[in-house]
């Protein structure tokens, strides 16, 4: 384990393998990885589960007093999430759930309600947080700051495959579709919308493989961080 203590906020499009990216990196560097967009995930099965317009914030906001959102990490690293209790870590990934996360992240209220728990993370350890805002917002003061992006083509590519090996196989033209959406609410949302940081590194991973990717990664954070 790493004495000096960091923080390294990876922000990015919907795809661009910050999750895949991050979570690897973190193993290599023996830091903590927190996937953010998981725990906005969860505050989306909730609201799904109760039948709630992810858009209505008002009934989003009603929603979030009976919610326990809890994270753990197990011997592997594996980020499990659990709602009120229940380990939810599968129903957060299913495609529908992209959707309601988007929405409701957007919210102000849903914000604040989770902004503290990530931000207790990075103090109390050395981590790579990945998200929408983990730069701008989360953590504007983290040692390292990047900006992971691909061509869209790409990254529904790249879903497309990833759903069919779960065994959950939809259409190209629906996982592009879908992403591009997802691309405009994250862009066009009045509350901490997806912008890079001023001072973020980019890295496009459009035209490489995972291992380039993680390489590339890798040398960027301990370039900025001295390790």
């Amino acid at each position: 384990m790493n004495e000096k203590r960091y923080a390294v906020a990876v922000d990015g499009p919907s795809g661009a393998g910050k999750s895949t990216l991050a979570k690897a990196a973190a193993q290599a560097l023996h830091i903590t990885y927190i996937d953010t967009g998981a725990i906005y995930r969860v505050i989306g099965v909730a609201a799904r589960r109760r039948g709630i317009d992810p858009k209505d914030e008002a009934a989003v906001a009603a929603l979030l007093p009976s919610l326990r959102v809890g994270l753990e990490h197990g011997a592997d690293g594996l980020q499990r999430m659990f709602l009120n209790g229940e380990d939810v870590t599968d129903e957060i990934r299913l495609p529908e759930i992209s959707l309601y996360a988007s929405a409701v992240s957007a919210q102000p209220k849903v914000r604040a309600f989770l902004l503290d728990m990530q931000r207790r993370f990075a103090r109390e350890r050395s981590v790579i947080m990945d998200g929408r805002d983990i730069g701008t917002v989360v953590l504007p003061d983290a040692e390292v700051k990047i900006f992971l992006t691909a061509d869209a083509a790409v990254r529904a590519q790249r879903r497309f495959l990833e759903l069919e090996q779960r065994g959950t196989p939809r259409p190209y033209d629906e996982v592009l579709a879908e992403l591009q959406e997802r691309d405009r609410q994250d862009t066009q949302r009045a509350i901490s919308p997806l912008v890079r940081a001023a001072d973020a590194l980019t890295v496009d991973t459009s035209a490489l493989d995972f291992k380039q990717s993680l390489a590339l990664l890798l040398q960027t954070i301990r370039e900025k961080v001295g390790l």
